[in-house]
């Protein structure tokens, strides 16, 4: 058995272990201790804005993934899940973006979190987890993230409704921004030197991706694969290929460089880096960056 292997299996071990530990908080009683602030855990950087302009100053919301770590691959440590355990919420994605997250589920029993899956119940565009880039979507996952909080903290109803109805009218903007810039732009694909984790916001907003990686960052492009692109990019001079702040950018330089394109950040917005999370930015401000930089890249000025 190999050290990958061993490690999972005792990872798995121990979350089955901690899921055992009575350790999760009463959450639905009116006591004076349920009172108290909740505790939320969000997997990825948009559920934790979402879950924290919500809740407002009835509770706190903690990013589990680390500042620039990448969630697909990322493992918590034992003393994580037991912190997690602890928790009044849980939020994920599910979809299989958070493998950790899966094994938490079927190991815990007794008290625990309340779980919100937020990819449940939606149709996924070809398997794609990256569900939070279409911010049509998010407002869904908005409302779900009110009525779980809702049902914990009945007495915070009134805050939560009005904080969701500022939530959703935000993300609503952003779409009709995004939907007023994109829709002039003269290249309508879109090219990632990267893993393809823009579906939903190339479907939306009418552009065509293009990517080196399938899926998982964690997968390499055939030779054959990035030629083909490489040809493409050229033979419809396409003006700009995207890298992303957690992926190698090397093989989107390079081709950049093959094609003469300009290399551009892109950010899935499903964690932050070490810088970002320094300068506080909120998932708004990031999805704003993207925006310039498809604006620019994709000559929609």
């Amino acid at each position: 058995m190999n050290t990958w292997l061993r490690s999972r299996l005792r990872l798995w071990g121990f979350i089955g272990l901690a899921g055992l530990v009575m350790l999760g908080p009463a959450v639905r009683g009116a006591s004076a201790e349920s009172r108290a602030p909740l505790r939320i855990v969000a997997s990825i950087f948009p559920l934790k804005e979402f879950a924290r302009q919500i809740v407002g100053t009835r509770g706190n919301v903690e990013l589990f993934l680390p500042p620039g770590a990448e969630i697909h691959n990322w493992q918590p440590s034992p003393r994580q899940i037991i912190r997690l355990n602890q928790a009044h919420l849980f939020l994920f994605v599910g979809a299989h973006l958070e493998p950790w997250a899966e094994g938490f589920v079927r190991g815990r029993s007794g008290p625990g979190p309340k779980l919100l899956e937020a990819g449940q119940g939606i149709e996924l565009l070809h398997n794609d987890p990256h569900l939070w880039l279409d911010f049509e979507l998010d407002v869904r996952i908005a409302e779900r993230i009110r009525d779980a909080l809702i049902e914990l903290d009945p007495e915070g109803e009134g805050l939560y409704r009005r904080n969701s109805e500022t939530l959703i009218g935000s993300l609503r903007a952003l779409d009709r921004r995004y939907r007023e810039v994109l829709a002039v732009c003269r290249c309508r694909t879109l090219v990632v030197g990267g893993h393809a984790a823009f579906g939903y916001l190339a479907a939306r907003y009418g552009f065509t991706q293009v990517s080196l990686y399938g899926l998982s960052p964690d997968s390499e492009p055939t030779p054959r694969h990035l030629i083909e692109v490489i040809r493409k990019v050229k033979e419809l001079k396409i003006p700009a290929v995207f890298f992303e702040a957690a992926v190698n950018p090397k093989l989107a330089r390079l081709l950049a460089e093959e094609t003469g394109a300009q290399a551009l950040p892109l950010n899935d917005g499903v964690g932050l880096t070490v810088e970002q999370a320094a300068a506080k930015l909120t998932f708004a401000d990031i999805m704003d960056e993207n925006l310039k930089s498809l604006s620019h890249g994709l000559r929609c000025l």
